[in-house]
């Protein structure tokens, strides 16, 4: 199935709550209907456009960073739609406004997907306050009901607060615990990365991030968010030793306790998001410290050098896992709004990979014809001017579709831009069917269409994100229903939307298609990244620098996260030029890098609770070979050149092996971990050489395309 088709009718799992798209639509309902109501259905059309505008900023998050985000959404779009009232009577000034806004409302997308939508927000609502034709000395009202109706919305999203304060931080760390449950379940694949990463990721952000809410309650969501992370190194570490063990008994003991490791965290998850007290996993805990003490007995059992000491360290993982399950059940009892820590501690912080960076310093670095986001702030503006030429050119009725279409559809990637097309035209093809038969069956009456209105919006709300032609089909439905309120003909207006559709949807892509980004060796920037990250993370984990590890690994997960991000997008692009190939050896190296992130997992659970590594020339060598080696990976990824001249790891990792004793848990840790960082690197190597002998590729910076 190609990548549109599967794109058009693939549903997403739903990441909106119903109760979240009940408040928004109802707020979208209520600032209509209270106009009405109040015999001003214009102002309550503008406190709806408000409402409808800031209600995709209510993300999950703590409330304090949930009002921040949605009091600038509301002012934005406030902002937004005074100035393109301001603009609108002087054709110069509106053309200079639309290009600014899209090449802004471009570029913003280098700071996440938030900014993008406000940034698409506030590139539609100068487009359509812009055509409206009223006078400028109403610019200000205007602004001002728009950010009056995100108000409403804002303060509908935070009712709960008083409430229920700590519940975006209950079920954070619940969503944690649930995907570690399941990590101890199916132990995964060691070159598929772990599924608890980006919740480990959106947790940590969440408890420790710019906005994050104080308090000593607050510091045992900081500290079962850390714990998590420790429980998943002992987990990793215990699946891996699972899958190397031969014998059977001790195969099985594993198995039984991860699966018992699994309920406990089953059975935390379910107390954190009742906000009750963890009675059953405790229990469940001391079951754990059961199987962990006759797994402890087991390893002078079995026969073999090699499977006693995988037993060894299967044992002190096993032990480490029940300290810290014990760890989080202690904390349970205290993560609610009842809870206090009775210690003083310092206030954890996000480390600096975590930590979101100046949005002023990110957007300067975009200002290059290198950064995808420059690029796409430049075909942007240009689009929506070419879009405005065009619609008054043609002097169509509602005609401002036609902008508004192209600003919605224009995507920084093709895969994107061609799906969001095809989605917003078949979807409003949907919508015209629906509102047709609304027009004749469901216009009489007010009230009527008011819970239309909320009905459709509910729909979007809920399906926008699982299926952008859905989403499209019940948003048409909503702009009938609101038109109805404006004294519009929604016959005309529903014929009229689908051609302003059909015109935008072709000339974004057209635009596209003239000035294209293609992914194709973006792909080895962002995977030259991840291998610098996973550099950073060794280096410091051979030189015993426990203490940074937290960070080197956190980033190194971010990086993991861009470089999938790539491989979809490269598989969504035409198949041209060897681009089917690129994703092929992305995702090969991919797998390899997890594999070597997912090696010294057991070292590094040890390091973690105490044991240090002691100096040696062979590890220092061996250290100072992996650093080169993944240098020198890095160096063809973004340069090009001679893949043979990538130096080898293993040699180095031999002469650690002949001259590290064997005996102790830590050295055999040690030495099964470089064993196999120095296979991953080898496999690296491999697949990189294999790539230089395939096709003679010319050299590439980092972060350019060879479209440019």
């Amino acid at each position: 199935m190609s990548p549109l088709l599967r794109s058009l009718i693939h549903l997403k799992p739903r990441d909106i709550p119903v109760r979240v798209a009940l408040r928004n639509s109802f707020a979208v309902f209520a600032a209509l209907a209270g106009g009405v109501w109040a015999d001003a259905p214009v102002i309550g059309l503008g406190l709806a456009i408000g409402a409808l505008q800031t209600m995709f900023a209510d993300q999950p998050g703590a409330y304090a960073l949930r009002m921040r985000r949605m009091l600038l959404a509301a002012a934005i779009a406030g902002l937004s739609a005074m100035i393109g009232v301001l603009v609108g009577p002087h054709s110069v000034l509106v053309v200079l406004a639309v290009f600014v806004f899209g090449f802004a409302g471009g570029l913003v997308v280098a700071l996440g997907p938030l900014a993008a939508r406000n940034g698409l927000a506030s590139m539609l609502l100068v487009l359509v306050s812009a055509n409206l034709g009223l006078p400028q000395d109403q610019a200000l009202g205007v602004g001002l009901l728009i950010f009056g109706g995100g108000l409403l919305q804002m303060l509908m999203a935070l009712a709960a607060w008083p409430l229920q304060r700590y519940r975006p931080e209950r079920f954070a760390v619940a969503t944690i615990l649930q995907q570690l449950a399941i990590t101890a379940r199916t132990r995964p694949d060691p070159s598929q990365p772990s599924p608890t990463l980006q919740a480990a990721q959106d947790t940590l952000v969440l408890l420790h991030g710019q906005h994050h809410t104080r308090g000593q309650a607050l510091q045992s969501f900081r500290i079962m968010a850390e714990v998590c992370e420790r429980v998943r190194v002992d987990v990793l570490a215990l699946a891996d030793i699972h899958a190397r063990l031969e014998d059977a008994q001790a195969r099985t003991l594993i198995e039984t306790l991860l699966k018992q490791a699994a309920l406990v965290l089953d059975h935390l998850a379910s107390a954190m998001r009742e906000a009750s007290a963890p009675v059953a996993a405790q229990v469940d805990v001391t079951a754990l410290q059961a199987l962990a003490d006759q797994l402890d007995g087991v390893k002078s059992e079995v026969s073999g050098t090699r499977e006693q000491r995988l037993l060894r360290l299967g044992a002190g993982r096993a032990a480490g896992l029940a300290g810290q399950l014990r760890a989080l059940v202690r904390n349970g009892y205290w993560a609610s709004s009842q809870g206090q820590i009775q210690a003083q501690q310092a206030e954890a912080r996000l480390p600096p990979a975590l930590r979101p960076s100046s949005p002023w310093l990110t957007l300067q670095a975009n200002l290059t014809l290198s950064s995808v986001a420059f690029r796409h702030a430049l075909r942007c503006g240009t689009a929506l001017v070419a879009a405005l030429l065009l619609e008054r050119g043609l002097a169509l009725p509602h005609g401002a579709w036609i902008p508004m279409t192209t600003a919605i559809v224009l995507k920084p990637d093709f895969g994107g831009t061609l799906s969001f097309g095809a989605g917003r035209v078949l979807g409003t093809l949907a919508g015209l069917l629906v509102g047709t038969a609304l027009i004749h069956y469901a216009m009489d009456g007010t009230v009527v269409r008011l819970l239309l209105l909320w009905l459709f919006c509910f729909g979007f709300r809920l399906t926008a994100q699982m299926n952008y032609g859905l989403g499209v089909a019940l948003l048409t439905g909503m702009l009938v229903m609101l038109l109805s309120f404006e004294g519009q003909d929604p016959g005309q207006a529903l014929s009229a939307r689908v051609t302003a559709t059909l015109i935008g949807s072709a000339l974004a892509m057209t635009v596209y298609a003239l000035w294209p980004t293609w992914e194709g060796r973006r792909g080895r920037a962002a995977f030259a990244k991840l291998l610098e990250a996973d550099q950073r993370h060794l280096s410091a984990l051979l030189d015993g620098r426990v203490d940074v590890l937290d960070e080197t690994r956190s980033a190194a997960r971010a990086a993991r996260t861009n470089v999938q991000a790539s491989i979809d997008r490269m598989r969504a692009e035409p198949r041209r030029g060897g681009n089917r190939d690129e994703a092929q050896l992305a995702q090969s190296l991919l797998a390899n890098a997890t594999r070597l992130m997912r090696a010294p997992l057991t070292l590094e659970a040890q390091l973690r609770e105490g044991a240090q590594l002691a100096a040696s020339p062979e590890l220092s060598a061996f250290a100072q070979a992996v650093d080169d080696t993944l240098s020198a990976q890095v160096r063809y990824l973004r340069q090009g050149g001679k893949a043979s001249a990538i130096p080898a790891a293993r040699p180095f990792e031999r002469k650690l092996a002949e001259a590290l004793a064997h005996e102790h848990a830590l050295s055999f840790a040690l030495l099964d971990a470089c064993d196999r960082i120095a296979d991953s690197l080898d496999t690296l190597t491999h697949l990189l050489r294999r790539d230089a002998g395939d096709a003679k590729r010319a050299p590439v910076r980092a972060g350019e395309s060879p479209a440019s």
